[in-house]
């Protein structure tokens, strides 16, 4: 009854602001993001094709208060450096990652993370397989694919989707490319290979597109690999920190006067992955996925439509750093992950000023996690231990969304949604089968396969925002976000007891062992923000933006201390199990640019900077959370002359004193890192290099956690390290 009330309610909303709006038959529109615009009248003239260009300025629904966009041109620099997905986002206001695999950074926005951040790949929202979360979704990404990189943080519209906390990122493959009137055909393409001295790092990438004016076929492939990196003077080898991946997928176009489909089939394949804070790594990770797009324009508006299915089977043991595996030794762990869903958009231009947005959304997430028997070993075997059988978590959302421009100058966006989150697991069974091997899990699997654990959340969300130009140098934006998240599969379905199992749940790279909690509630965050935006007034000069913001978190999904246990290298760590807690999240980003010089004799000169601070606090335990960023910012000098560009950049990071004790989280002293790097364009040849880290200091990551692959290795306990220096080369040809 509570989804049905839900439903009727968008609905008399639908009809009343159509009431208050009517279309009048005589309205312009701009229905495409390059200021294209289209007639609505009566008569019968043809509607002008759309201009398909994925890095035109989105409007005001994507390109909300609090949110950074980056097209093609900015993300050169970063994906001919870097084969880490998240670092598309670097040095960006209120961002940072969780240090994990070289190529599997958790993203974190405003001091929350992972799975509180709703992460969107062409529009799947993926979840990670995996108990400690060694395949995100960003890790499924090729870099060189990206043409457009959206995050979102906070007040983040309801048409972007709920079951989040912090915000969202959204980031968009190439659009198909299509031959122009007066080409019958259209050949083009790029190849790439970059090199890193740090770990020995090589890799290549390249794409073709073939098209005529109607049809588009595009290839898309990458493979990058890399050894264990070296920490900064006298920090040593960081084990388990090696990686190999490929990336493989074929998108095929079609294009008719106002409506683009497009079909991509692709394949990602890690055949290992070292996570130098998890006690695992990851062994192997294939995944293949279908993605179909509508996009039609019409004379009241767009459609857009989404359907896509990934399958994702997942391997975890310890590669040779932690002791190698085998049949007779290890910890073999396997997940079989699948993912189906679709998204509907349709945007309804009611007139000048007044816009409506209605979609509906659903995904489902199916994972069965089993850990295979050892041979000859009584402690894992001789039965397959089942941590999740059968587990689904299926997730409903629709919303509706009204845009309206009440004066030049003011702009607002209110947004309901509903999400209904669906979860439940089949029956479960441990190394010695259902009846366990000890009276503790005996207990623990009884009171699991006897407990009711389906769960049905319904979740409510709301949205309201403005930006206000007050004159040509300052513009206000602002608002309030109620935001809503159920429970992961993991944290609410882990079962184990034993001090191993524990130890094998849990993707905050810690070192401690989790087990979940059946009687979970979503997470409810309230969260208000604004943004000051000072420029000059050609906004071509200078500009400042100030973000303070502030959010207030019913039922955070936190951990309460249940004792502690000793691993194998004699090592003091915590089990947690997860449970509600009230907490709360403030802080204030800043970013800043100034144009130093513009002139014929050398280019343009611009300084950019940015600061950002967030403090976390459990309102329960009065503990800080966990993994809060310290005091960190960034300053670089750019030059842009020609063909050359060139950059000089300076990275800090204060000390970190705010830590969780029940975590054992550590403290990292400050630190300041170096950078200079620059590229050149000659024709069709595009030339990057860069240095890294250059005075090789020695650093620990604030967000890396615990250097447990050291541990493993050497029986030495410390923070991750950070990257040394390294050399970095990359060439790109395109054609």
């Amino acid at each position: 009854m509570s989804y049905r009330w839900h439903c009727t309610c968008k609905f008399y909303l639908f009809l009343l602001l159509c009431s208050l709006y009517p279309y009048n038959g005589k309205a312009q529109k701009n229905i495409t993001q390059n200021k294209t615009s289209l007639s609505r009248t009566n008569t019968t003239a043809p509607v002008p094709e759309i201009h398909i260009e994925s890095e035109d300025i989105p409007d005001f629904s994507t390109n909300p208060p609090n949110s950074i966009f980056l097209k093609k041109d900015k993300l050169k620099d970063i994906v001919n450096n870097s084969p880490n997905p998240m670092d598309l986002f670097k040095n960006q206001m209120g961002i940072s990652q969780y240090g994990a695999g070289r190529i599997a950074s958790l993203p974190v926005i405003n001091g929350m993370a992972d799975d509180r951040v709703a992460t969107f790949i062409d529009g799947m929202r993926i979840n990670g397989d995996c108990p400690n979360h060694m395949n995100p979704a960003i890790s499924y990404l090729n870099p060189h694919d990206v043409a457009t990189a959206k995050i979102m943080a906070g007040i983040t519209p309801v048409s972007m989707g709920g079951d989040s906390l912090a915000g969202s990122i959204d980031i968009q493959r190439k659009d198909p490319l299509f031959a122009e009137k007066n080409k019958k055909i259209l050949i083009k393409g790029e190849a790439s290979s970059f090199y890193h001295s740090n770990g020995s790092g090589v890799g290549t990438a390249g794409n073709i597109t073939v098209a005529n004016k109607h049809l588009s076929l595009r290839y898309n492939g990458s493979w990058s690999q890399s050894r264990n990196y070296h920490a900064g003077s006298g920090g040593g080898k960081v084990y388990s920190s090696a990686y190999k991946t490929f990336n493989h997928d074929v998108t095929l176009g079609y294009k008719k006067d106002n409506h683009l489909f497009s079909l991509t089939y692709g394949q990602s394949d890690t055949p290992y992955e070292g996570f130098p804070n998890q006690y695992m790594d990851m062994t192997n990770n294939r995944s293949i996925f279908v993605n179909g797009k509508y996009k039609g324009d019409f004379d009241w508006g767009t459609i857009e439509a989404r359907g896509y299915w990934q399958r994702v089977t997942h391997a975890m043991n310890m590669l040779s750093n932690k002791g190698g595996h085998s049949a007779t030794k290890g910890m073999p762990m396997n997940i079989d992950g699948r993912t189906a869903g679709y998204n509907v958009k349709a945007t309804v231009f009611i007139d000048n000023h007044n816009t409506l947005r209605i979609g509906s959304s659903f995904d489902h997430s199916g994972l069965n996690d089993w850990w295979p028997p050892l041979q000859k070993n009584m402690m894992m075997g001789p039965h397959t231990y089942h941590n999740i059988n059968n587990g689904h978590r299926d997730r409903l959302g629709n919303f509706a969304e009204w845009e309206a421009q009440w004066i030049p100058k003011v702009t607002t966006l209110l947004g309901f949604r509903n999400d209904l989150v669906m979860m439940n697991t089949g029956r479960i069974s441990g190394y010695q089968g259902i009846n366990g091997m000890n009276a503790e899990e005996r207990k623990a699997i009884h009171n699991f396969n006897t407990a009711n654990r389906g769960h049905t959340d319904t979740n409510f969300d709301v949205t309201a925002m403005a930006r206000w130009t007050v004159n040509k140098s300052f513009t206000w934006e602002g608002g309030y976000a109620r935001k809503s998240r159920s429970p992961n599969l993991y944290e609410r379905y882990t079962w184990g007891t034993s001090p191993m199992a524990m130890r094998m749940i849990g993707w905050f790279g810690d070192g401690n062992g989790y087990i979940g909690n059946l009687n979970l509630k979503p997470e409810v965050g309230n969260t208000v923000s604004t943004t000051f935006d000072f420029h000059d007034p050609h906004q071509d000069i200078w500009e400042v933006k100030v973000q303070p913001f502030y959010t207030y978190i019913h039922h955070y999904i936190n951990v309460n201390y249940l004792g502690s246990m000793r691993t194998r290298q004699n090592t003091t760590v915590s089990k947690l199990q997860f449970d509600n807690h009230n907490a709360q999240i403030y802080g204030i980003n800043t970013a800043e640019s100034y144009k130093l010089w513009n002139n014929k004799k050398y280019g343009q000169g611009i300084l950019k900077g940015n600061i950002n601070w967030v403090m976390g606090q459990d309102r329960t335990n009065h503990n800080s959370l966990y993994h809060m960023m310290p005091l960190n910012g960034t300053l670089s000098l750019n030059e842009y002359f020609g063909p050359w560009a060139g950059r000089i950049e300076a990275n800090f990071v204060n000390t970190k004193s705010q830590v969780d004790p029940m975590r054992r989280e550590p403290k990292t002293p400050g630190y300041v890192l170096f950078n200079i790097g620059g590229s050149y364009t000659w024709r069709m040849l595009r030339l990057d290099a860069s240095i890294e880290n250059i005075a090789n200091k020695k650093y620990y990551l604030p967000l890396g956690g615990m250097s447990l692959g050291d541990l493993i290795t050497t029986n030495e306990l410390r923070a991750l390290p950070g990257l040394g220096r390294s050399f970095n080369i990359a060439l790109t040809a395109s054609f």
